[in-house]
Formats: C-alpha cells, structure tokens, sequence
C-alpha cells in the first residue's frame, strides 16, 4: 500500500511517474479513490423511458442497474441480490413490469431497491430476517443525479453536487442539448465497444493531445487525400474523406486551437472539424432552418457556431457536441479498458443530422475504421513501454509554466499545450492522497 506522500510525489508539475499506468496497486487505489468518489455517467434517461425499464453500467469495479421506477425518477442500484449476491439482470437493458425477480431464489424487490418477498416465509421465522431492513433490499448507490437527461452517480455520499462538478465542462452537455430545437438529446442506434489494451488514464490524456494527429494517423489522412485526388479534385472534400483527412493538419492549425481545462481534471478544446455552419450543405442548412425557427436566428447562430471536440468529463469519458456521441471510458484493469461510443440523436432534428453523426462514428469511432485503430495501436504501445525499465518518468512539459487562469480553471497559451494532462493528474493527486471528491482544482 502507498502513503498518501509516496503517491503525491508519482506527480510533479511537469512530469510523472510510470507506475501510475502499470502498478496494480495503484489501479486498486484509483477504484477506490477516484471511482468510489466521484460522480461517474451511468447512462441516458432516453434509455429508460417508461416505468420498469433499465440498462445495466457500471462505476469502476461496480456493476449497476439504471432503472425508471415508480416515481417517474431514474434510479442506480447494486445489481447484487442481498440473498446470495447473484446478479438480479444480465448486462444489457430490457424491462420488468413491476418489480425486480432474482433468478436464483426467487426473491422479489419494488424497483427503486425495498423487497417485495421471498418464498416461503415462514421459514425465517425467528431469525433476523426482516423485509424492511435496508440490509434485505437491493443496495441503492449513495448518490444520483440526472443534467438535461444524463444520469450520473456516486457511491459516496460526500462531495460537490453534480452541477458543481461538472463546472466548465458542463457548457458541452448544454451545447449538445441545445442543439435540439426542442433541447433534448435521445440514445439512438447500437453501441460500437472497443477494448484498449492499456491503462485508462491514456485515453483521457490523448483526447487532447493535437501533437500527435498528423502522426498517429498519418495513414488515414494519406488515404484520404489520395482517394480524393485520384477520383473527386477540385470538388468540395466528401464528409467522409473530410473527417479523415483533417488530422493531418499542419502544426500551425493546432498552435491556434483554444483548449481549456476545469477544476476536477475535465475540459474541452475547440473544434477541428466544421461540419458546415448554417449554410454550406443541405443537412446543416436544415438544421439551422429547424433549429432558428424554434429559438430564433441570432440564438441558432449562437448555439451552432459553438463548435467543441472531445469534452473531457474525467472519470466518465468524452462528450462531443458537433457529432452527437459519448465515448464513454470504463477501466477493467490497469492495462485493460472498455470504451463504449454512443450516439445521440437532436429531437426535432432533420434525420440528415443523425444520419451525420452515425457516419462521423462509424468513420471515426468504430472497431473496424481507418482511424481508432492508430490510437489503440500507440495507447497498447505506451503501457508496454512503461513496463520498461528505460526511464522513470513521463513528461508533461509542453508549455509547462505558461497556462492563464481563468474562472474555474485555466486556458493553455498554445493548442499543443499539455495543460490537459497536468489538469488531470491535479485531479489525480488530489483524489488519490484523500483529498477528497471536492479538490482537483485546476493548477
């Protein structure tokens, strides 16, 4: 076990230490330190319209059940029988009609977690068994919270409120809401899930990490500039070839990006793909029509001129507002993470937005794309190097020393800064030196 100094001292200003992504140990600790604490994205009330229905998730090493029951509200519950400890559901989604049945023993309970029954009773006659000992019921997790439709939890009961939380970086959610002419969002279409070989920490920091674009995906972009040349030059770039190629942008396009880091290791940086403002395709046109004959011209101008990439919402995963997904991280071990990438569709949108967006992910985002595998390939890469035993230290210097304040955080000087990660390793110490659900300020 570590000392509270002993892991303090893993992070410095500029630097820190390999262990973070490779110990065991230290993986144990972040389950118990950061996802025993803070508020983790369960899932989309979209998911669960009606009363009874319910979709598992999970919060670290915690398998739950997000589940609309009879007061209209979502709920996240254990999915653990307080019987035997069998799993209530299987992972998935589906719906009950009115209470929740064990399949091992037959044990029932209501759906926001007090039991129902168990068979036969009358042999716990005598005995300490009673139904309206909390200790019977399905264990309710300590917090639960739902911002415009998502639905966070925690499993302790300390904290900031979710609002509070999410700071800064709860301007994506909204956008992404706003973006409705009915400002609302609804899960739509399958889920892509794609397992990483490497530590969870990796992926948050490379979200925005524009120096290694034209890099890691040089292939993609080198495919897509040749498939254009050979067949379409002098036409406008197809969306598809469009979102491919535009990692290869020089460093200059990245220096000018404007990337923003919140308290509690989130933040956000500024868009690098346009999809066409209010007027240069049909499916933004409609959606600038839609959306201005809801809110008016000046505030669909607003809302659609808003343009984020990869929202960092730290221990829950990536928001992103122009194409409608959640990549949605979860850590399986210290070198084994799940990301599950989840598409949103605008209501009230034309179906020509959603359809985009389903492109974008499947382009982008999938097991099978041009351009995910590149990034797993280097994450993969980096857990095997840091292994090694070639260096102890990992460097966050990039524009170290220069990032300006502002409310709620700080904004990087140069949009290849590495102020993300120094962010998200201020949230890390904090939590992980029992600082508590309310540190990791931005510094």
């Amino acid at each position: 076990m570590y000392t509270n100094e002993q892991l303090a001292d893993m992070v410095k200003p500029d630097k820190v230490h390999r262990a973070v992504y490779v110990d065991p140990g230290i993986f144990d600790l972040e389950m118990e330190r950061i996802y025993g604490r803070v508020w983790v994205y369960a899932g989309h009330e979209s998911q669960i319209p009606q009363t009874g229905d319910y979709v598992t998730s999970r919060i670290g090493r915690q398998d739950v059940i997000l589940v609309r029951a009879a007061d209209g509200k979502p709920h996240v519950l254990y999915n653990r029988c307080p019987h035997k400890g069998a799993q209530i559901v299987p992972p998935g989604g589906g719906h009950v009609e009115r209470h929740f049945r064990c399949p091992y023993h037959a044990w029932t309970f209501r759906l926001h977690g007090p039991m129902l029954s168990a068979p036969l009773r009358a042999g716990y006659e005598g005995t300490a068994f009673d139904p309206a000992d909390e200790a019977f019921w399905l264990r309710r997790v300590a917090r639960v919270a739902s911002y415009r439709g998502f639905v966070f939890a925690s499993l302790s009961e300390g904290g900031d409120d979710l609002v509070d939380f999410l700071g800064g970086a709860k301007a994506a959610i909204d956008n992404l809401c706003d973006r409705s002419p009915v400002g609302e969002v609804e899960v739509a279409g399958g889920v892509f899930r794609v397992w990483q070989n490497s530590n969870w920490k990796i992926f948050y920091e490379n979200l925005h990490d524009t120096m290694h674009a034209a890099v890691t995906h040089e292939s993609s972009v080198v495919a897509a500039r040749d498939e254009y040349e050979a067949s379409m030059a002098g036409q406008d770039m197809p969306f598809v070839l469009h979102i491919m190629a535009g990692n290869g942008e020089p460093y200059q396009f990245w220096e000018k990006l404007a990337v923003h880091a919140f308290d509690h290791g989130h933040g956000y940086m500024e868009g690098i793909f346009d999809p066409g403002g209010t007027d240069r395709d049909p499916a933004s046109r409609a959606h600038y029509e839609s959306l201005a004959a809801a809110v008016g011209e000046a505030r669909a101008r607003e809302i659609l001129g808003m343009n984020l990439h990869n929202t960092i919402i730290y221990g829950s995963g990536s928001p992103h507002t122009v194409f409608q997904q959640f990549r949605v991280i979860r850590p399986v071990a210290v070198d084994r993470t799940m990301v599950e990438i989840v598409t949103f569709r605008l209501k009230g949108a034309p179906e020509a937005v959603f359809e985009r967006a389903v492109t974008y992910a499947n382009t982008i985002n999938s097991p099978s794309s041009n351009v995910m595998p590149d990034d797993v390939e280097l994450y993969t890469r980096v857990q095997k190097g840091n292994r090694l035993d070639g260096g102890d230290w990992v460097s966050m210097h990039r524009y170290c020393g220069t990032d300006r304040d502002i409310p709620g955080g700080k904004v990087a000087v140069n949009g290849t800064s590495e102020l993300p990660i120094r962010n998200q390793f201020v949230a890390w110490k904090a939590l992980m030196t029992e600082g508590g659900a309310g540190c990791g300020r931005a510094a």
